[in-house]
């Protein structure tokens, strides 16, 4: 992998490049709405919003579909590997029939839009698939398929399939879609400005009022002004304001990406995923010469603990040639989202008391349908009608955090395992001279932990080593160039900028 220098990045941004970002606002702003992040769940919120009439500006602190969404699988899909087995036993076969009601709803809505707007986002309906090639685990997938049907989905269960190599069996589910995120949502940001709403990119929110109406600090660069709006919706990911606590039920989860060109004769067509093996997901998508590319998805971690992430890029290749053959990977990427502790999504009000916040986040992987279906469930709740599923995703629930507890209580202890032991005296790590061109360590000089990297020029950035969300050790990614925190998912650059949230502020130079 390391030797193939002409390898892409994501394959979607790469096909779907931004073009001039979207100013910042001039000086201060009033709306109806102010949307914070303009991926998947932002886009689709301020999109159903804005055909309703309401006045709305997207805030984004980077650039449009970009982030989480510029870099996912694009599968819009209700089959989320095994969750109905899961639900019918946490949430009764109620929970259940609705998550399958609500995502059915979505996939059909993603549909509905894309033709709404004219827009060629390579909309493909297929099947899909959760598969095991271990005959001992079958009676899982088994019980999966009843529990789907049950939901009112077309599940059956399967033992033959489509891929090049033999599986023991597999759920599947038609009517499911793969398609072009970037080229969906970028229409979507289009449509929303033809319906008078505004996008801001460059543009980070770092403080809010929860008035009547609401008041959002913003800033760009060294300027800074305000956002006024009767509403706020909070969907960065993972929520940049965290009133109520939502990161003790909410841990992150980084993935790798590979793309190959492969012949269309003999593409798979559906899209395949197991959690075996650390996961592995499988799709095609059709390319401008008549090949289909061969999307694998896998080896998943969490951020600040993936050790060497060039070998497990090589261990995802090998998987791949082993099963599809000789492969020449033109792209490769990384993907993060977050998981709930009770494996259902927090979109609804951002705290107990809150009046006009709103927050979408825990998507679980699964972030295309379930942040389409957070875009309609949160435009109902803000325009005062009844959405079926509210309470099913509501982040005040406690019932389903109590059954799930277990799950919890392993959340608390991985993050107060680094929150503590980051603390501890401990010994000293590897010498600045022995940090490696284009690597990156945790060091200490005079007593203080610092994280440095050495460019492939070999010049030194150092900065504090210490997030600057609630203060865990950072620890370097070298295969992606970026400094990660295994508490709670927030990345930065090699001078410290961040790449991605909860963390709002740099990490804060320091001179060796």
């Amino acid at each position: 992998m390391s030797e193939q220098a002409h390898i892409h990045g994501s394959y979607w941004l790469d096909t779907a490049p931004p073009g001039d970002p979207a100013p910042p606002p001039e000086g201060p702003l009033r709306v109806d709405v102010a949307v914070v992040g303009a991926g998947i769940a932002g886009l689709s919120t301020a999109w159903e919003l804005a055909r309703r009439g309401r006045s709305v500006a997207v805030l984004e602190a980077h650039r449009v579909a970009a982030g989480v969404t510029g870099h996912t699988t694009a599968k819009v899909s209700v089959q989320h590997t095994l969750i109905y087995d899961h639900l019918r036993r946490t949430r009764g076969p109620e929970g259940a029939r609705l998550y399958a009601l609500s995502q059915t709803d979505a996939v059909r809505h993603a549909k509905e839009v894309a033709e709404e707007l004219g827009v060629d986002c390579e909309w493909e309906e297929t099947a899909s698939y959760t598969y095991v090639e271990d005959p001992s685990r079958t009676d899982v997938l088994k019980a999966e398929a009843e529990a789907a049907r049950e939901a009112g989905l077309p599940a059956e269960y399967v033992t033959e399939t489509e891929l090049p190599f033999p599986v023991a069996g597999a759920v599947r589910v038609a009517g499911q879609a793969q398609f072009h995120p970037r080229k969906y949502l970028l229409a979507v940001a289009d449509g929303i400005r033809r319906l008078g709403g505004t996008i801001h990119e460059n543009t980070r929110v770092t403080g809010l009022d929860e008035g009547d109406p609401c008041e959002l600090t913003v800033e760009s660069g060294t300027s800074a002004t305000t956002v006024t709006a009767q509403a706020v919706v909070v969907a960065t990911h993972y929520p940049v304001f965290d009133r109520a606590l939502l990161f003790t039920r909410l841990s992150p989860r980084r993935e790798l990406v590979l793309a190959a060109p492969v012949d269309a004769a003999t593409a798979p067509h559906g899209m395949y995923i197991t959690q075996e093996q650390n996961t592995r997901s499988v799709r095609t998508a059709p390319l401008d010469d008549g090949r289909r590319l061969l999307i694998v998805t896998g080896e998943h971690f969490t951020p600040g603990t993936g050790g060497d992430v060039d070998e497990r890029f090589g261990r995802l290749a090998d998987w791949a040639v082993e099963r599809f053959g000789k492969l020449d990977f033109t792209h490769r990427w990384a993907t993060q989202d977050n998981d709930s502790t009770d494996s259902v999504p927090l979109v609804g009000a951002l705290h107990p008391g809150s009046r006009n916040t709103y927050v979408a986040t825990g998507f679980g992987g699964w972030g295309m349908s379930s942040g389409i279906m957070a875009g309609r469930l949160l435009s109902e709740r803000i325009t005062g009608r009844t959405c079926p599923w509210s309470d099913l995703y509501d982040p005040r629930r406690i019932a389903s955090v109590v059954r799930e507890g277990a799950a919890f209580l392993k959340h608390q202890a991985d993050v107060a395992r680094h929150f503590v032991g980051d603390r501890l005296p401990t010994a000293s790590g590897p010498a600045v001279d022995e940090i490696a061109p284009g690597d990156g360590a945790v060091v200490r000089v005079s007593g203080e932990r610092c994280a440095v990297h050495r460019d492939e020029a070999g010049q030194l950035h150092a900065l504090s080593a210490r997030c600057t969300h609630m203060g865990c050790l950072v620890a370097f990614n070298r295969a992606e160039r970026a400094w990660e925190c295994p508490c709670h998912g927030s990345r930065f650059d090699v001078e410290g900028r961040v790449v991605q949230g909860p963390a709002q502020r740099p990490l804060e130079r320091r001179d060796l």
